[in-house]
């Protein structure tokens, strides 16, 4: 069996097959990764007058990923439980051959976890950055939605039923409440990534050694080397090692199920609204995507259904990292530290295909007008049945509080059962002389019942504006 052969190319996953995230999160970006991670601390290093001066140079000439086999270095991680063991083999076996000390200057006072686990945030960081990308494009096609459709009006629905008038652009609005909620967790979580260095059970011992050996009066700490490849990676320095702490995980690993759940929420929705029976939304067309390979006239909604399918996926995820970091023991986990890799790294291609396929839904989303009028007006004068209790009941008490509803409910019940029209019921009900004609027509006016929604919609917009890519 080949190397292809192993390959996940994302066939049962296709919801982030062939995206950015995919592309950004496999194992060659991995590997490379690993690699920078290595040559960034040689770079510190040399910095430092720990290592030659020469070696950075050497050891960048064999930090290509491409130079090495990642089928042969997974089989033989097998050896010592991680890739950094073999690839450090092979990375000093090739940079020996450029300068032996460059060789010699590679992984000095760092441990395997170490260098796994600053390449996995540093993975991270990359991946987020096209996530956050494509959540921005998301954020703003949102925002231009709900302002669009700011006077649209719909009728809402709690627990599957018909209740009160609202508008859709309030409905999309609170869309991009989720969303741009999530986007600005996924932001935080991507600047507070944090290197991750101590050594081979957390004391930073052997760094410590080495940084006295540093030439020079003032010698740096190994605090000082740590804070210096932190800001050549991109990360964050960490206030002390962690590597048994594993909650700088977790917490990245909530703010990608809180994204994929968001955009759950948004797909959710699109499903409903776009049965035929509803018919107030339709997704994007596209060649080639939605068709039925046995029912040609059927045009399903894909892009929602591939959100759906991530936002119900990724929970198991975060479950099995945060079991992981409640299992984490003595000095460096055993087991519980291996098992989060794969999870991570689901997680973070099913948020980036997430992102991508959510991008693409908001901005090409169709809105029916027409259907969102049928079904309000099919909802009939009962949608705004709160606001008659609240105005019409107490005119009719006559002094006995709790009648006028009594009053109101029978109205109700009888327009229900018997198919009455429940306005004329209303009417016979409530005398002219203290609820006229015009005001009994705008009490039954639903876009006179939509609460403080246009307002709504404007705070929200204004707290997630969206930031789309140039």
């Amino acid at each position: 069996m080949g190397a292809a052969d192993s390959a996940d190319y994302g066939l049962l996953s296709p919801v982030w097959a062939g995206t950015r995230a995919a592309e950004l999160t496999g194992d060659r970006q991995l590997l490379q990764a690993l690699l920078d991670v290595e040559l960034e601390w040689v770079r510190v290093l040399a910095s430092a007058g720990l290592a030659d001066p020469d070696a950075p140079a050497a050891v960048a000439a064999v930090s290509d990923a491409s130079r090495y086999d990642a089928a042969s270095l997974a089989e033989r991680a097998q050896g010592g439980g991680n890739p950094v063991i073999p690839l450090l083999a092979d990375l000093r076996t090739q940079a020996r051959a450029q300068s032996p000390k460059a060789a010699a200057a590679i992984h000095r006072g760092a441990t395997s976890q170490d260098i796994m686990d600053t390449a996995l945030m540093l993975l991270a960081r990359r991946a987020l950055e096209a996530v956050l990308a494509d959540a921005d494009r998301a954020a703003a096609a949102l925002a231009e939605t709900a302002r669009r459709h700011a006077a649209t009006l719909c009728v809402a629905r709690t627990l599957t039923q018909h209740s009160l008038p609202s508008t859709f652009g309030l409905r999309a609005a609170q869309w991009l409440h989720g969303v741009g909620s999530a986007t600005q967790g996924l932001r935080t979580a991507s600047g507070n990534l944090l290197l991750q260095w101590g050594g081979a059970s957390g004391t930073l011992a052997a760094l410590t050694l080495t940084a006295a050996s540093a030439p020079g009066p003032v010698r740096p700490t190994a605090f000082d080397l740590t804070a210096r490849l932190a800001d050549a990676l991109g990360l964050a320095a960490p206030v002390a090692p962690w590597q048994t702490n594993r909650l700088p995980v977790t917490a990245l690993g909530a703010a990608l199920q809180d994204f994929t759940a968001a955009a759950g929420k948004v797909a959710n929705d699109v499903l409903l609204l776009s049965r035929p029976e509803i018919g107030e939304v339709s997704e994007p067309r596209a060649a080639g995507r939605g068709g039925s390979s046995a029912m040609p006239q059927k045009q399903n909604p894909v892009l929602s259904v591939l959100i759906r399918s991530a936002a119900l996926a990724a929970p198991g995820y975060g479950m099995q990292l945060n079991a992981a970091a409640a299992a984490a023991d003595d000095e460096r986990p055993s087991g519980s530290w291996h098992v989060e890799w794969q999870a991570l790294r689901s997680l973070l291609r099913l948020a980036g295909g997430t992102a991508a396929k959510l991008a693409e839904l908001a901005e090409g989303l169709q809105v029916s007008t027409d259907a969102l009028a049928r079904n309000l007006e099919s909802a009939g004068p009962l949608v705004v049945s709160e606001k008659i209790m609240a105005v019409a009941a107490p005119l009719l008490d006559d002094g006995v509080p709790g009648r006028g509803k009594e009053v109101i409910a029978g109205a109700v019940a009888r327009s229900l059962s018997s198919g009455e029209p429940f306005e004329e019921l209303l009417r016979s009900a409530v005398p002219a002389e203290i609820l006229s004609d015009a005001e009994l027509k705008s009490l039954l006016d639903p876009a006179e019942y939509l609460g403080e929604a246009a307002a709504l919609i404007e705070r929200i917009i204004a707290a997630y504006p969206g930031k789309p890519s140039a």
